[in-house]
């Protein structure tokens, strides 16, 4: 039904699509502002309440834990298979695709392409067990890496790391490949933040010729890599036009490099309409996950042996979206590599 150009979500859904819908929201919520949404609260029950010695005692925690975020996390499997995760997967839905074997007596970088607006592929397969992860590759334990800043909030990184999210430095990566024995796969969102800025429908520019960073990590402790690509990640948000080089790119990018996340104006859908909103498109996301590249390890490796196993990694890369994209994709064109 439409109402002034607005249009509106039939009655008669379906109960299982509603919490779909609820499981979205709450997750959308929660990445938008239940970081800010802790801060703010703690302070104001720590300065306007009666109840500030909850906040008093959670401080010495906070300080005696500030180091887990990078040292492990501190993944809960109960809460990786909650129910949410499944109807948050399938309201798009989400899918994981093997393509080859990843044996759990070694360790693994997985490089996801793209970053899309918020990543849902990233977090729906790896952070939950909401596309059954533990029995798709068993043995391997998957934690997503993510940015340093989101740790910062009170209470809310708590709650982000019971999922076996951890943070993106460099000493958090190779904590889980000399620390934690086999059978580790550390995803890393290679195109970072500033690639969601391009992150809209029909379009496949991923953010990589400079990436080499995780490219000489995997070479000094010997980790194997594997591309990921998400098909469709970049399709659940509209965005406001920001062609390269105008104004609002420029800012944009400006404002990245200051808070060290981007500010993309998205064009969503809402609860009850489908026209706009916060929400993410019911729009299928096809994640697929390509076949390892052993790595020998070189505890002090040259920028030659780092810039040929980059080119080897993204010829992996282009050949797995071209192997796929027909199958998984009505946008067929050439992946763009910047």
């Amino acid at each position: 039904m439409k109402v002034l150009g607005i249009e509106f979500a039939p009655l008669n859904i379906p109960l299982h699509r509603r919490l779909e819908t609820l499981a979205v929201l709450q997750w959308t919520l929660c990445f938008l502002g239940l970081g800010f949404g802790c801060l703010f609260l703690s302070i104001y029950v720590l300065f306007h309440t009666k109840y500030y010695w909850i906040v008093l005692l959670y401080l010495p925690w906070y300080y005696y834990d500030r180091m887990t975020p990078t040292n492990g996390g501190n993944q809960n499997a109960w809460v990786r298979r909650w129910r949410v995760w499944r109807y948050f997967c399938n309201y798009f839905p989400i899918k994981l695709h093997k393509t080859a074997e990843l044996p759990p007596d070694k360790n693994y970088i997985l490089g996801y392409h793209p970053h899309g607006i918020m990543s849902v592929g990233g977090f729906g397969n790896f952070a939950t067990e909401g596309t059954g992860f533990a029995s798709i590759f068993p043995g391997l334990t998957a934690r997503l890496l993510i940015l340093r800043g989101q740790f910062m909030f009170p209470f809310y990184r708590d709650y982000l790391m019971l999922s076996g999210v951890v943070d993106c430095s460099k000493e958090s990566l190779e904590w889980h490949l000399t620390k934690e024995g086999t059978g580790n796969a550390s995803v890393l969102v290679v195109g970072g933040a500033v690639e969601a800025l391009r992150a809209r429908p029909n379009t496949n520019t991923i953010n990589l010729k400079n990436r080499k960073g995780f490219i000489k990590i995997a070479l000094k402790h010997g980790a194997s890599l594997v591309p990921v690509f998400s098909f469709g990640e970049n399709d659940v948000f509209d965005q406001v036009p920001n062609p390269e080089g105008s104004f609002l790119f420029n800012l944009q990018q400006k404002m990245t490099r200051i808070c060290g996340f981007s500010m993309p104006i998205i064009q969503g859908r809402g609860v009850f309409n489908y026209t706009f909103g916060i929400l993410p498109f019911r729009r299928p996301v096809n994640t697929v996950v390509g076949a390892p590249i052993d790595v020998e390890k070189c505890s002090n490796p040259s920028q030659e042996q780092i810039d040929k196993l980059h080119a080897q990694y993204v010829t992996s890369l282009m050949k797995l979206y071209d192997d796929h994209k027909d199958k998984y994709s009505n946008n067929t064109s050439t992946l763009e590599i910047i």
